[in-house]
């Protein structure tokens, strides 16, 4: 009797213990997130699994894609290397960054690659070399500088998907669940950085509509994207793009038709509903993130899906199972062809919209 009180006891104090260590030393601060169940917006149809993979080996999980009028695709990978396929085919190692933060890329008006880096900030490349140009903003460090598109004007948009965590934290965000994102403006003539949206939960994929008369911003754990006015009386409202997707949208970008073409990453699951409804889990999972390989097979397959300037969706492909791609993160249009990354992957795909669509 005497044994198994002292075993019961013992057991209590290791409890309370493994207790104690997640709510004080948990580096989160948690609140419960509703996870949308959205009906099917499409039939599944494995079409992800036809990809071309361009490059493959060449290219260490590419975040962001982007083409020139050149036709030259560009992209930036883990190794810390901005690389570029050339209209012949042939790949070119082309500036090297020297780090594995580098995220989404556009090409400028002027020719060159305007690219986010979740660790310095906002960077211009060139033949010539790098730049940043914004690393801070109201005085404090850009710490996960994500998404990046460029005004007619020059004026320069760009998304802060975390004020808080770093991008190897970002897993951290997801759990705490809370809006620490921000959407920021850069004016070349001035040289100024300033915040235009704040407070948004993970601001990731950010583009312009074909008449630029507004922005769309994706809040990618609120599994929405908003739509923010630049033009006319409705300058500097903010109102609901698309919401309820049945994955959290990350890049995204304009198509030739004004349409936007939506990456998403974490598909909604049961496992991923139940973790967002139990702090205990996610001070479990922050305290101890090995386990965060529980979650991971919400982002186990693929899914891209093209959205109307109205905010309804069109088409979609996937890959249900994963087989070929996951974790999609960027989706271009060009060419009648879809070229896809993702963080999972060492190439890139690209697949003829006519075949995706007969």
């Amino acid at each position: 009797m005497d044994s198994m009180l002292y075993f019961c006891s013992f057991l209590m104090v290791i409890l309370l213990a493994i207790l104690l260590k997640l709510v004080l030393f948990s580096p989160i601060s948690p609140q419960i997130l509703e996870i949308p169940s959205p009906s099917p917006t499409f039939t599944s149809n494995s079409y992800l699994q036809r990809v071309s993979k361009l490059g493959e080996g060449f290219v260490d999980r590419p975040e962001d894609v982007a083409v020139d009028k050149m036709g030259i695709v560009y992209t930036a990978t883990r190794d810390g290397w901005i690389k570029r396929r050339h209209t012949n085919g042939t790949w070119q190692s082309w500036k090297y960054i020297g780090r594995d933060t580098l995220l989404g890329l556009k090409v400028s008006s002027a020719g060159h690659i305007l690219v986010c880096d979740a660790q310095e900030g906002l960077l211009k490349v060139t033949e010539d070399g790098v730049t940043v140009l914004a690393s801070h903003v109201n005085g404090k460090k850009l710490r996960l500088a994500d998404d990046v598109v460029e005004a007619s004007d020059g004026s320069v948009y760009f998304s802060v998907a975390s004020t808080k965590f770093g991008l190897h934290e970002w897993f951290l965000d997801v759990l705490e669940a809370k809006p620490h994102g921000q959407l920021l403006k850069y004016s070349p003539s001035l040289n100024q950085t300033s915040v235009i949206l704040d407070n948004l939960a993970f601001a990731n994929g950010v583009a312009l509509s074909a008449d630029q008369d507004y922005l769309v911003v994706c809040e990618s754990w609120k599994f929405r994207c908003l739509k923010y006015w630049l033009k006319e009386e409705m300058k500097g409202q903010t109102e609901m793009f698309i919401d309820n997707l049945v994955g959290a949208p990350d890049n995204i970008k304009l198509a030739p038709d004004g349409s936007f073409w939506f990456a998403l990453i974490q598909i909604t699951t049961p496992r991923l509903n139940f973790i967002h409804k139990s702090r205990a889990t996610k001070h479990l999972l922050a305290t101890f993130p090995k386990l965060m390989k529980w979650v991971m097979g919400a982002y186990d397959k693929a899914m891209v899906v093209n959205v109307a300037a109205d905010g309804k969706i069109t088409k979609g492909f996937d890959d249900p199972t994963g087989k070929v791609m996951s974790f999609v993160t960027s989706v271009l249009e060009y060419d009648d062809h879809l070229y896809l990354v993702s963080l999972n992957c060492d190439f890139i795909g690209k697949l003829p919209l006519t075949t995706s669509t007969d």
